[in-house]
């Protein structure tokens, strides 16, 4: 047989057994605008001075009185003081508590000189009791001192882009100087709900730690009474002061769909919240799909198939009455063997009234080596071609 219909011959045969890779789907452009269109409904009157309603998700506050009024927080104060706490220490940390904190005006869990509780305990404490002394404790083993505390506080809120907010103490007692708006206490609880700790500690109804030295057994107790109350709450905390008036922040999920509500000297504030909340609830939903795996064909491998896996993580705040979303898969038919885990080879694609929302890259789960068939078909061609 010819030289040249030989390998015309074992071409054909090639293109058989591996047809060439194509998209299952077309190629789809990048991702779209998803700005949240305006209410359908009309808000809530609330009671508050000044409130918020705000997704930490798309970024939008879907509701605003007074937001950037600069206003007394109170022991909302607290969410900053942990935030700082957990950026700073271990929960495992044993902190003996110094004098200073000892008998602290307002709320307290009576902590006791010289006694020895952990970070953890005295976090419980400060977020559920809503503890002045815990409070101290805290920034004393943390800081040095409560001054030193409230700059690395406000090197905090600096770091958030916080213009409007400024401390001078881990409690919230009054003092002129320390002041923060609706708006950017609420941007201070989203990122404290980011870390789990914070997010866990928030969401507890009570909790019991011994009290060191002794026989006894401290409760904590939330006075968040959310939790009890509104569906999907998760959080956040309380305050109080005759100069703030009553302060809340809260959390609470549904539908995929995470919302914070402040509202800053708030007569009725559980009221406010449940309104606020129902008002978002009733507006959006989120979009946070959870794909499985797929599996794509190996061509001269040692398996005949691959695992793809989806990267990252879809979260997207969406209008109740939107239109219907479409995955598509673009993915090759097939891939040949020699490669390695963590390849990417495809995406997920989202889209809504035809525009792309969102995106996933798919991912090699393993490699997939050669077979000795496989190199050896191949080195036949290769020394056809040389000869």
């Amino acid at each position: 047989m010819p030289r040249i219909l030989r390998f015309l011959t074992l071409l054909a045969a090639l293109l058989l057994l591996c047809p060439l890779p194509t998209l299952a789907f077309g190629t789809a452009g990048e991702p779209q605008s998803t700005s949240l269109p305006p209410p359908v409904k009309q808000a809530p009157a609330v009671s508050a001075a000044a409130a918020v309603l705000y997704d930490p998700v798309s970024g939008n506050f879907l509701y605003l009185k007074n937001a950037d009024e600069r206003r007394a927080m109170a022991s909302t104060t607290k969410i900053m003081t942990a935030l700082v706490v957990l950026s700073h220490c271990r929960l495992e940390d044993t902190v003996k508590v110094p004098r200073e904190a000892v008998g602290i005006e307002g709320s307290s869990v009576y902590l006791f000189e010289n006694e020895e509780i952990t970070v953890k305990a005295l976090l419980y404490a400060l977020l559920l009791n809503s503890a002045n002394d815990a409070a101290t404790a805290l920034a004393i083993h943390t800081a040095g001192s409560t001054a030193a505390f409230a700059t690395l506080m406000n090197e905090q809120a600096a770091a958030l882009g916080l213009k409007d907010t400024h401390f001078t103490n881990p409690h919230g007692l009054t003092d002129a100087a320390h002041y923060t708006t609706a708006k950017e206490l609420a941007l201070i609880t989203a990122e404290a709900l980011k870390n789990a700790t914070f997010a866990e500690i928030v969401a507890t109804k009570r909790y019991e730690v011994p009290q060191n030295g002794t026989e006894a057994t401290r409760l904590f107790l939330n006075h968040n009474r959310l939790l009890r109350t509104y569906e999907g709450a998760v959080g956040v905390k309380t305050g109080f002061t005759k100069k703030s008036g009553r302060c809340l922040v809260s959390a609470a999920t549904r539908n995929a769909l995470t919302l914070i509500a402040v509202t800053l000297d708030a007569p009725s504030d559980w009221q406010d919240h449940r309104a606020l909340l129902d008002f978002g609830f009733s507006e959006y939903e989120g979009f946070c799909p959870s794909p499985s795996p797929f599996t794509l064909p190996v061509v001269g491998g040692v398996k005949n198939e691959v695992t793809l896996c989806p990267v990252g993580h879809i979260a997207l705040t969406l209008p109740k009455a939107h239109a219907e979303i479409q995955a598509t898969l673009e993915a090759p038919r097939f891939l040949f063997a020699g490669f390695e885990g963590g390849k990417q080879v495809g995406r997920l694609v989202y889209r809504m009234d035809g525009k792309v929302i969102a995106t996933l890259p798919l991912e090699t789960a393993f490699g997939v080596e050669k077979t000795e068939i496989h190199r050896s078909f191949f080195e036949k061609l290769k020394n056809l071609l040389i000869h």
